[in-house]
C-alpha cells in the first residue's frame, strides 16, 4: 500500500469502512443517480480497458464491466479491505471481465497506456496530493484516453450534509470544512478541479452541474420515514463524529432536533434533500512519447 494518504487508508479500514460496508446497498441506491450521469459522460465502449478509482464494494465496476463486455476489462481499485472483499464476492458471482485490487490509486500501479477510460463515483476527492495522484493516473491512459468522475459541489448546496447541521446549530458548535483538504468536498471548487487536472496533463476539462434528490427514510407512515431517516443521518455525513464527544444530554437534544427537521419535510413519497454534484470529464492531453 502506498505511503501516501495514510489517514484515509486508516479511516477506510476502520470505522468509516465498516459503516460503509454495513450500509453499502443503501448508499449505492442513494448515490446511483449521480453515478449514472458520470457513467453517461464516460460512455464506456465494448472492448475498452477501464480503471474504476475508489470503487468501493464494486457496484460501478460491475456496470462498467457489463458495458465493455467480454472483449474489455475493468480493474477496480480501493484502499478499503472490507469494501474490496465485498467487491470480489460480487465479481465471483458475475462472471464479468473484472478484477479488484486493494491498493492506493495514486501510486504508480499500472504501466503507461494501460487504459482507455478512468472512472470514479465519489472516489477521487481523498488524495493528500491530488495533483501528483492525477499525474500518475493520467500516465496510465492511452493517447486520447479519457476520464469521467462525479464529485460533490460545495456543502451549502448539499442538504444531505447541511440540513442536520443547521438543525443543531444552537446546540453544538458547527464544524469547519476545509475544501482544499481530502474529503467529500475537496473538489467542490470548479477552478481548483480544472487547475489540478490541467497541471496533471489533462485537456478539454469540463464540469457540468447535476442535482438530484437524495432520499432518506423508508416506512409506511411519515413518522416511520422520519425515524428511519434519523438513523440514516448517523450513517453518513458528519453527525456521528460531531456528537461522539458530547454529553448524553447534548446528544439527546441534537438527536431530537434533527428528527424534528426531518419530520418537517417528510412527504408520502419520502424525505428528499438536495444533492449537488459536478460531472467532470477530460482527455489525456499528452502523446504516448511524453511523460
Amino acid at each position: 500500500m502506498s505511503a501516501r494518504n495514510q489517514q484515509q487508508i486508516s479511516d477506510w479500514n476502520g470505522p468509516v469502512g465498516g459503516r460503509w460496508l454495513t450500509y453499502n446497498d443503501w448508499l449505492d441506491e442513494r448515490t446511483a443517480a449521480y453515478g449514472e450521469m458520470a457513467f453517461a459522460a464516460a460512455a464506456p465502449q465494448p472492448g475498452e480497458a477501464v480503471l474504476d478509482i475508489g470503487c468501493g464494494a464494486g457496484a460501478t465496476s460491475l456496470e462498467l464491466a457489463r458495458a465493455v463486455g467480454a472483449s474489455g476489462r475493468v480493474i477496480g481499485v480501493d484502499v478499503s479491505e472490507p469494501l474490496i472483499g465485498r467487491a470480489r464476492e460480487r465479481a465471483q458471482a458475475s462472471e464479468l471481465p473484472i478484477e479488484f485490487r486493494l491498493a492506493d490509486a495514486s501510486a504508480p500501479l499500472f504501466a503507461p497506456n494501460s487504459f482507455d477510460l478512468l472512472f470514479s463515483r465519489f472516489g477521487v476527492m481523498f488524495f493528500d496530493d491530488p495533483a501528483a495522484a492525477f499525474t500518475e493516473l493520467r500516465k496510465t491512459l492511452k493517447p486520447g484516453g479519457r476520464i469521467a468522475f462525479a464529485c460533490w459541489q460545495e456543502p451549502a448546496k448539499n442538504d444531505w450534509y447541511v440540513l442536520p447541521l443547521k438543525a443543531i446549530a444552537g446546540i453544538v458548535e458547527q464544524p469547519s470544512v476545509d475544501t482544499n483538504a481530502p474529503g467529500p468536498f475537496a473538489f467542490s471548487d470548479p477552478q481548483r478541479v480544472e487547475r489540478i487536472l490541467t497541471e496533471a496533463g489533462f485537456a478539454q476539462v469540463e464540469l457540468r452541474a447535476f442535482e438530484a434528490p437524495f432520499y432518506y427514510g423508508r416506512g409506511d407512515t411519515r413518522a416511520a420515514m422520519a425515524e428511519d431517516a434519523l438513523q440514516q443521518v448517523f450513517r453518513v455525513g458528519p453527525i456521528q463524529r460531531l456528537l461522539a464527544a458530547q454529553s448524553e444530554e447534548v446528544r439527546a437534544r441534537a438527536t431530537q432536533a434533527i428528527g424534528e427537521a426531518l419530520a418537517a419535510i417528510a412527504t408520502d413519497e419520502g424525505i428528499a434533500v438536495n444533492g449537488a454534484t459536478w460531472v467532470v470529464t477530460a482527455v489525456n492531453g499528452r502523446r504516448a512519447d511524453e511523460s
